[in-house]
C-alpha cells in the first residue's frame, strides 16, 4: 500500500509534460459485484487520498523546506515585519523548488512513468526507477551523520550502497538535514545585519538618544545595503548554488 501511495504520487509531480487520461469513475451507490469493480473503487479512493496529501509529499522530499526557511530568516534580519508578505516568500520558495526539482522530475519520469505508461516494464521496475532519482537527490544532499541516526533508530546494519537505504530512512534523515542547512545559510544572512543594528544602537546611545527605538533608524539602513549589493540576486543564486 505504501508503494502504491508513493508511486501515484509521483504521476501527478511528473506528468506536467504528458498527455493525461481520466479514467472512467462510477459513482454508482449499488454495491460492486466483480473483482474488478471492487479494484477500480479502491483505486480511486486512494487516487484521491494521494492527491489530498500530496503537498506534504512534496515539502518533505524537495528543497521547499531549506527556500522557505531561509526566506523566513531573511525578512526577520530585514527587521521588515511582514514584507514580504508570507505569501509572495511561499511561492517564491515554490517556484524555486520546481526550478531546482525539474530535471530530477524528468529524469524519473523518463525513466520509470513513460516505459511503465508504454508497457515496457513491469510495476516494480518502474517503481525503482521513478524512485531512484528523488533517492538520489535526497542522499546527496543529506549528512551521513542523519542517515546513521535513523538506521540505528531501526537497527540496521550500514548499508553497501545506496540502493539499500529505504525511503522510510532517507526522508527523514533528508528533512533534518535541510533544517540545519537551512539555519547554517540563516545564522550567515543574520551576521552583517546584526553588525548594521549594533552600529546604529551604539551611534544612538552615544548621542544620548535612548528613547528612540535602534529598529527605526537601522531598518532603512539594512534595506539600503540589501538593495545596493543586489541581495536577491546574491541569496538566491548561493542557495541554489547549495543544492547538491
Amino acid at each position: 500500500m505504501g508503494r502504491l501511495a508513493f508511486f501515484l504520487f509521483m504521476i501527478p509531480l511528473m506528468l506536467w509534460g504528458a498527455d493525461p487520461q481520466v479514467p472512467a469513475m462510477n459513482f454508482n451507490l449499488t454495491a460492486p459485484e466483480t473483482p474488478a469493480e471492487v479494484v477500480s473503487s479502491l483505486n480511486v479512493l486512494l487516487v484521491l487520498t494521494v492527491l489530498f496529501l500530496a503537498p506534504s509529499l512534496v515539502l518533505v522530499m524537495t528543497t521547499f523546506t531549506r527556500f522557505v526557511i531561509v526566506f523566513g530568516f531573511l525578512r526577520q534580519a530585514l527587521g521588515t515585519q511582514q514584507v514580504p508578505p508570507t505569501q509572495l516568500l511561499v511561492m517564491l520558495a515554490l517556484i524555486l523548488t520546481v526550478f531546482v526539482m525539474e530535471p530530477v522530475a524528468t529524469k524519473a519520469y523518463d525513466e520509470g512513468i513513460k516505459p511503465y505508461s508504454e508497457e515496457k516494464i513491469t510495476y516494480d521496475e518502474a517503481f525503482e526507477k521513478t524512485t531512484e532519482p528523488f533517492k538520489n537527490f535526497m542522499v546527496r544532499n543529506t549528512r551521513e551523520k542523519d542517515l546513521a541516526l535513523f538506521l540505528r533508530i531501526r537497527h540496521m546494519q550500514n548499508p553497501q550502497s545506496i540502493k539499500e537505504v529505504p525511503l522510510t530512512i532517507v526522508i527523514p534523515a533528508f528533512m533534518i538535514s535541510e533544517l540545519k542547512t537551512a539555519f547554517e545559510i540563516g545564522f550567515l544572512l543574520f551576521l552583517p545585519f546584526l553588525v548594521i543594528d549594533m552600529v546604529v544602537a551604539s551611534i544612538l546611545m552615544s548621542m544620548g538618544m535612548m528613547m528612540l527605538p535602534p529598529v527605526m533608524i537601522s531598518m532603512p539602513f539594512k534595506i539600503l545595503v540589501f538593495v545596493m549589493v543586489d541581495g536577491w540576486n546574491l541569496l538566491i543564486g548561493n542557495l541554489i548554488a547549495s543544492v547538491k
